[in-house]
């Protein structure tokens, strides 16, 4: 398994092997001409690559009333294909874990942090050289929140989370939230 932090390292490598040559083909318009198309190709496979850290889960969230102002905010993951999405605790250094920053707002109060619902996978993975902890095709992550009055307002915010397969890492995305609550 290749961490994107590798990918990373080796478009730079490339780009900067391209760009020492430059100097070197002495004017040569067919030289300069490959040698950008070269450059221009690393760069349009670097862009695709990374595009699609945020396509491999779908997010949905959704909104149970449990008591009087008081709601379960789900935020629910589908994980495409043979990815999976690292756990809030993933699991010691290396994966970035999925986190969830909330954006201030004066009408909600956090009934403690946000909880995780499936399948926890607890394993050894040679690329972080330790165990992990992580989600295979869905995962339900719940924080319950208290509104302070009878009023709807939006839960906002993000979530910033990591898939890795058997092959590659693809690099940490983040995606909004924002969920319409109480009324």
């Amino acid at each position: 398994m290749q961490s994107w932090k590798s990918n990373w390292q080796i478009f730079k490598l490339l780009l900067a092997s391209v760009a020492a040559t430059l100097p070197l083909l002495n004017n040569q318009p067919e030289k300069i001409m490959k040698q950008y198309l070269l450059l221009s190709f690393a760069i349009l496979i670097a862009t695709f690559s990374f595009a699609q850290s945020s396509k491999q889960v779908q997010w949905n969230y959704t909104v149970k009333k449990i008591a009087d102002k008081t709601y379960e905010v789900h935020l629910a993951a589908t994980i495409n294909g043979d990815y999976h999405l690292y756990a809030q605790d993933a699991g010691g250094e290396g994966p970035v874990a999925t986190s969830f920053t909330f954006s201030p707002n004066p009408l909600i109060t956090f009934n403690g942090k946000v909880k995780e619902q499936g399948k926890l996978i607890s394993k050894y993975e040679t690329a972080w050289k330790h165990d992990v902890k992580y989600y295979e095709k869905t995962v339900d992550f719940v924080q319950i929140i208290k509104l302070k009055a009878n009023v709807k307002t939006d839960l906002a915010g993000k979530v910033e989370f990591m898939v890795c397969n058997d092959k590659q890492c693809l690099p940490p995305a983040d995606v909004d939230i924002k969920v319409n609550v109480g009324g």
